[in-house]
């Protein structure tokens, strides 16, 4: 199939390269615009409590709102705020308010009912989104930003000080944080594929094909089918999507065009001329690509299958954005190097026509072949080591934290708040209390109610409801109540999330005959997140081990080799895990990792790594089939594959790297658990792990099929037909 493949695009070359412009064009061109969610909780399945509470607080209460974002007022000289203060953050309040800043329904100031410290040093200010700046984040940043500055000008010259903080206020303090990070790490991404690629192959323009390939027609290409596939199927997306996805195209496209390349380059050492030495390469290194590629991609895909709108939608996309991305590897990248002749492929290397001797890979070859067993206890044992950090794992929910400066306004105001009022004060969580039958809930059962809610573990303090208009505390119909719950805890900690879980607890269990109580909030949303993933692990990971199973066995025709494969895999997810922990729990003294790191890295290292994995064995198959013994064939995999899977992990892993320079604690943790777990990856499993089982278990490692039969002759050059191409051949 894949000879056939080779054989067809060196004779249509151009006709390739038109097709998959004038494709890309037309795709990228006719897709949807899509906007990013941002919010949560809207990403989880309406069974979750904390949704089913937000229906009930829309339901009964349609006029209330969950603050988008909060305003800290205080004394210049940070005294008590004096009655003159307070009117003036009353006038304050309300000439931002006559502004009329696009993007917000309502501000309401404080009062002497609520809004004001015990200590009265501060006093607090709610501001309630529209709904289409709420869901918006490129909106709700711009009303955020508007909001500020028009507040502090307003606030300019009197006696106290204005600062935003809150959801929105972290959101832009996030982004101007940030500031150009996500351009300078896909700039530095870009120049790392160039110049490592182009080292590798002593050629300036070998470094710009796969950024050709990969970024400029599969990522616009693989961006207008996602688009199509998420209004199609009615999917969410999130501001990560396009980010991850520029990472993982690019990573899987410089991968697949390095397996092609350096085929290629053998062949021509081998004496092909250049459409035959294409031609072989895609049928050399083709199988192996669309294995690999289908492993990745079911890994991705199956994702659908979670709990979890962001990643029911980001699975998908991924798998797409791969299958695009391979699709032009093997049809494409050939395409170009058919009508590039190999000497500007290679220029202004001198030495690209000599065959080297690999003295590193062979020396590494040689002791795999003379050693296996030591190799796989050492490679393996070291892997096991690592995975036992893992079980040090600690969550954590607190994304602003993790990723912005202390010094940040939205951090500081979100510091003051917790030390003011309560941690729980920048987010309260909310408890609906409902009637079951229709009547009116009885108001004298609240007092007790509210006591028992404060007594829980975790809490802090207890508004009750309200008969008023203004509150929007107790329905119209007065069937359903809401009890404001402040937590002794940061919202987003662990701790809160812990005592969301005994508020359930305690507000099931004492409501009142012929009621039920809903709790809701940010710490609630959480707390169901925390399931979802939970619920996740269980069945996502297994599935999606499975099915990679699955493919393995199909591309290797055995039974045998996928098992010890998928250990490989699993060992690594461990170890970069584990690692990840030690170093940053452990050494550095973090409370813990953001709550999506196991995810991501089975994202990145778990789907992406099998790649380096599926080369190798793919090489060791060859070399079996060739007639070579199984240490022999360990050798020579490790010989010839080593430099790919070096070059490409090398390059993937600086890639992530890059992400550590973006200043904050959450993408340094992020950048190097994925560049160590892509040298795990590539320089321990693929390259000692791997070859090593496999010399020890022997041609048993194919079974029942017929992979280590020897075949001799069948590693030589077809005879070529015209112009050189090879004729196509039976399944090779």
């Amino acid at each position: 199939m894949f000879h056939r493949l080779g054989h067809f695009v060196v004779r249509r070359a151009w006709w390739v390269i038109v097709a998959w412009i004038v494709a890309m064009v037309a795709i990228f061109a006719t897709a949807p615009k899509i906007t990013a969610e941002t919010d949560e909780s809207s990403f989880l399945p309406k069974h979750y409590e904390s949704i089913q509470a937000a229906q009930v607080q829309a339901k009964a209460f349609p006029a209330a709102f969950t603050p988008a974002a909060l305003v800290l007022f205080e004394r210049n000289d940070g005294g008590a705020l004096t009655d003159a203060d307070k009117k003036a953050i009353g006038k304050l309040v309300d000439d931002l308010t006559a502004k009329k800043i696009d993007g917000i329904d309502k501000i309401v100031a404080p009062n002497e009912q609520q809004g004001y410290s015990q200590d009265s040093k501060f006093g607090m200010a709610m501001v309630a989104f529209d709904k289409d700046h709420e869901g918006d984040p490129d909106k709700g940043i711009n009303t955020a930003k508007a909001l500020r500055d028009d507040g502090k000008q307003l606030s300019s010259g009197t006696s106290v000080k204005f600062q935003l903080g809150g959801p929105a206020g972290q959101a832009l303090d996030q982004k101007e944080s940030s500031g150009d990070t996500q351009g300078l790490i896909t700039m530095l991404t870009l120049v790392l594929v160039i110049l490592i690629v182009g080292i590798i192959f002593r050629s300036v323009l070998a470094g710009f094909l796969p950024i050709l390939v990969s970024l400029l027609v599969a990522l616009p290409a693989s961006m207008g089918l996602i688009n199509d596939a998420i209004k199609a199927f009615d999917l969410k997306t999130t501001p990560m999507t396009d980010v991850i996805l520029i990472v993982v195209v690019l990573g899987v496209g410089t991968d697949y065009f390095l397996f092609l390349a350096f085929r290629y380059r053998e062949r021509l050492r081998a004496g092909d001329d250049r459409k035959a030495a294409v031609a072989n390469g895609v049928a050399r290194v083709g199988e192996a690509i669309a294995s690999a590629a289908g492993a990745v991609a079911v890994a991705f895909a199956v994702l659908i299958l979670s709990s979890l709108g962001m990643f029911q939608a980001l699975g998908p996309a991924l798998a797409i954005g791969v299958v695009v991305t391979a699709l032009a590897s093997i049809t494409l990248a050939p395409a170009l190097l058919a009508v590039i002749p190999a000497r500007a492929v290679f220029w202004p290397g001198k030495k690209w026509m000599r065959e080297p001797n690999n003295a590193r890979f062979a020396a590494l070859g040689r002791s795999v072949e003379k050693r296996p067993g030591i190799i796989a206890l050492a490679s393996g044992g070291a892997l096991v080591a690592l995975t036992l950090g893992a079980l040090n794992y600690n969550g954590l929910f607190d994304m602003a934290g993790s990723s912005m400066p202390k010094e940040k306004e939205s951090m500081v105001v979100q510091d003051k708040m917790s030390n003011a009022f309560s941690k729980g004060a920048a987010d309260p969580s909310q408890v609906y209390l409902s009637s079951k039958d229709g009547k009116k809930l009885d108001q004298s059962t609240f007092k007790a109610y509210g006591d028992k809610l404060k007594g829980a573990p975790g809490v802090a303090e207890v508004h009750l409801p309200v008969a008023d208009k203004e509150s929007h505390s107790i329905s119209e119909d007065g069937t359903t109540a809401q009890f404001t719950v402040m937590l002794k805890d940061n919202p987003t900690s662990n701790e809160a999330v812990d005592a969301v879980t005994e508020l359930r607890e305690v507000a099931h269990k004492n409501a009142p005959a012929g009621t039920e109580a809903k709790v809701a909030g940010v710490s609630s949303v959480y707390k169901d997140i925390n399931l979802a993933m939970v619920h996740d692990y269980q069945l996502v990971f297994p599935l999606a081990g499975l099915l990679i199973l699955i493919i393995l066995a199909l591309q290797l025709r055995s039974v045998v080799a996928p098992w010890y494969l998928m250990a490989s895999v699993g060992l690594g997810f461990g170890a970069t895990l584990g690692s990840t922990v030690l170093l940053f729990q452990n050494l550095k003294g973090e409370p813990g990792l953001m709550f999506m790191m196991p995810i991501l890295i089975y994202l990145f290292v778990v789907a992406i790594g099998t790649d380096y994995n599926i080369l190798i064995i793919a090489r060791l198959r060859e070399e079996a089939r060739e007639g070579k013994s199984p240490r022999e064939a360990a050798r020579e995999a490790v010989r010839h594959g080593g430099p790919t899977v070096a070059a490409a992990g090398f390059i993937l892993a600086a890639s992530f790297a890059t992400f550590m320079a973006a200043g904050n604690t959450f993408m340094l943790e992020f950048g190097f658990a994925m560049a160590f777990g892509i040298v795990l990856a590539s320089f321990v499993m693929a390259m000692f792990f791997t070859p090593a089982i496999t010399a020890l278990i022997g041609n048993k490692a194919w079974w029942p099929g017929h992979g280590g039969d020897a075949r001799p002759g069948h590693g030589q050059s077809p005879h070529a037909g015209t112009h050189g191409v090879p004729e196509p051949a039976g399944r090779r």
